[in-house]
């Protein structure tokens, strides 16, 4: 069974993340692996050095994230030419990830853990979606204590990403992580012994 997981920013999708790891759960992340297609010898390096120039490689030939990020910042057509190298192989190692764990295990329980999950329209690949909530005013909150940032660089980072409770209406399950860590937890075994049911 492969289930999506994500969220906005600052709502605890991590958390989340890490309690379904140890219940059993097989994660997928797709940040690390946005990190692993970009290491040397990978072909996505290889073809954002063709894009972009050697000028987005450091010395030691790993990606040098500032160089690139100075060259697609602002530039959507730029940031779409990198999307087109990097989406396709993450998706593809993210599936081989996927193949492998369901070789390894009898109907394992895969979570992708996909921050931009829906804004990707990626759901239809998974046989549900877990959305990680918390109202608005408490992700602004949560954004501005954990990364030190004002009111009005917050909500401009939350902008970036599709509205919180449209997420949610999207969503198949949703676990509310506004209240404390023992009433998320709680919600995630629940929701874990729904999902070893089916």
């Amino acid at each position: 069974m492969r289930i999506g997981l994500t969220g906005g920013i600052a709502c605890g999708k991590s958390t989340v993340s890490a309690m379904l790891t140890e219940l059993g759960a097989h994660i997928v992340d797709a940040d690390r692996v946005a990190r692993e297609v970009v290491l040397p010898g990978e072909p996505a390096l290889q073809a954002i050095v063709e894009k972009f120039g050697q000028a987005v490689l450091s010395e030691d030939g790993t990606l040098n994230r500032p160089a690139l990020g100075s060259i697609v910042f602002g530039q959507a057509e730029r940031l779409r030419e990198l999307e087109a190298i990097t989406h396709p192989a993450i998706r593809q190692r993210m599936r081989e990830q996927m193949e492998q764990a369901e070789r390894l295990e009898a109907n394992p329980i895969i979570v992708a853990d996909i921050p931009l999950l829906l804004e990707t329209k990626q759901q239809s690949s998974y046989e549900g979606v877990i959305v990680v909530y918390v109202p608005h005013h408490v992700q602004l909150e949560r954004l501005m204590n954990r990364n030190g940032l004002s009111a009005e660089e917050a909500e401009r980072r939350i902008g970036l990403q599709m509205d919180i409770e449209q997420k949610r209406s999207m969503a198949d399950w949703v676990i509310d992580n506004s209240g404390t860590l023992e009433e998320t937890r709680k919600q995630v075994q629940q929701l874990w012994e729904l999902l070893r049911r089916k």
